[in-house]
């Protein structure tokens, strides 16, 4: 018997009459991550997409693991599709299970029937099922409260499914549902998760980065770049944007307070960033910022750089500390990419006694001084990007 996958709706089931939109958009994200894999064919119906590989040589766990990674669902999990009649169900369960049951020694039978019609009730189908497991697997004792393994048959229109219980799916909304943000992508633990997160919202995520060589190498845009792989894997398809940063930064070191230099250069990172955003059709900025976690970061910092914003800033790390930031980068697979020894140009010119409550006249009197705006435009001209897809592989 062919396996399938079920993926089981989250938000989208409390969504009104623009349901459709995110169920289409939902099934195109779907489709474009399992299409280099092979042929599938998708269906929803009941809150659940139904996917099924059309040829025998496609990679199960591949597709499996890619569709867990698709903002939208809540729940996912194997399942085998049988005749719905208890014999072809126990034979379903026989061939597929056996395995699993013969390791455990309590078991319980659990049963969801959406299709009316069908003759037996959720619990006669528990019943007659769990009977015919425990004529046939005789070690096995019943344990409806605490069993170690739970045996799910769902009884649809098209089919019965037997399966385990549902693992968690990624959640959120679908990418492309709710509008565009570009990510200020520095190559560091916090802006990857950041993106991450907000691509759970269902925003189309692109990235852009400061590069100032020589003082920054080619192998810190490398590790951006293989971030930004990274990243796909949950928000789809990501251009990202490297800014020419150099001449800023030495005009900032010859011509501002030290205390202020990187304030200033968080001011003029954000208003480039406006720039690009409004060229490319992008609706808000992102940082990976937490309150306090350096000099620039402190709420005084914050509110000098907001000054400049013309669009919103979503700082979705704002309250983590940094350890679960940590863990958050453990789980998307991006924080060994992070911590690769290639510093990013946040670190070039770093005062040593940055100013943790900086007073926003001060902060524009001192930015004021020198005249950036044709080197923000020439940094705005000289930008170049790319665009990187999921589970492509790619040469850097």
């Amino acid at each position: 018997m062919q396996k399938i996958i079920l993926c089981k709706y989250g938000e989208i089931v409390l969504k009104g009459l623009n349901r459709q939109t995110f169920e289409q958009t939902l099934m195109r994200n779907v489709k474009r991550r399992l299409s280099p894999l092979g042929e599938f064919e998708c269906r929803q119906i009941q809150s659940t997409l139904f996917i099924e590989p059309k040829s025998d040589d496609i990679d199960f766990d591949e597709a499996f693991r890619r569709v867990s990674k698709v903002y939208g669902f809540t729940k996912i999990c194997t399942a085998i599709p049988a005749e719905k009649n208890l014999d072809a169900i126990f034979e379903a369960v026989e061939e597929n299970l056996s395995d699993e049951l013969e390791s455990v020694r309590t078991f319980k039978v659990v049963a969801k029937r959406s299709d009316k019609s069908f003759p037996m009730t959720s619990m006669e189908i528990m019943a007659e099922l769990g009977g015919m497991i425990l004529e046939k697997f005789p070690h096995l004792k019943v344990d409806v409260k605490h069993p170690e393994l739970t045996v799910i048959c769902e009884i649809r229109d098209r089919a019965a499914y037997i399966h385990l219980p549902d693992v968690d799916a990624a959640g959120g909304l679908p990418v492309g549902t709710s509008g565009r943000a570009l990510l200020l992508l520095s190559g560091g633990i916090d802006s990857p998760v950041a993106g991450i997160m907000i691509a759970k919202r269902g925003v189309v995520i692109g990235g852009i980065h400061f590069q100032s060589p020589p003082y920054t190498s080619e192998r810190a845009l490398i590790k951006v770049k293989k971030l930004a792989c990274k990243m796909t894997e949950y928000c789809g398809t990501m251009s990202v944007f490297v800014v020419p940063f150099t001449k800023i930064q030495e005009a900032i070191r010859d011509n501002c307070p030290e205390e202020l230099f990187t304030i200033i250069m968080r001011r003029l990172m954000m208003e480039i960033s406006q720039r690009i955003a409004e060229k490319y059709e992008y609706q808000a900025l992102i940082t990976g910022e937490s309150i306090g976690q350096v000099a620039s970061q402190t709420t005084a910092a914050m509110v000098t750089t907001d000054a400049v914003c013309r669009i919103p800033v979503f700082r979705p790390c704002i309250g983590l500390d940094k350890q679960e930031i940590i863990d958050r980068a453990y789980k998307a697979d991006t924080f060994d990419i992070s911590i690769e020894p290639y510093e990013d140009c946040c670190t070039v010119f770093t005062p040593k006694h940055p100013k943790t409550k900086p007073a926003l006249k001060d902060v524009e009197t001192a930015q004021n001084a020198f005249d950036f705006e044709p080197l923000i435009q020439e940094a705005v001209e000289g930008v170049t990007v790319e665009s990187f897809k999921p589970y492509v592989e790619y040469e850097f």
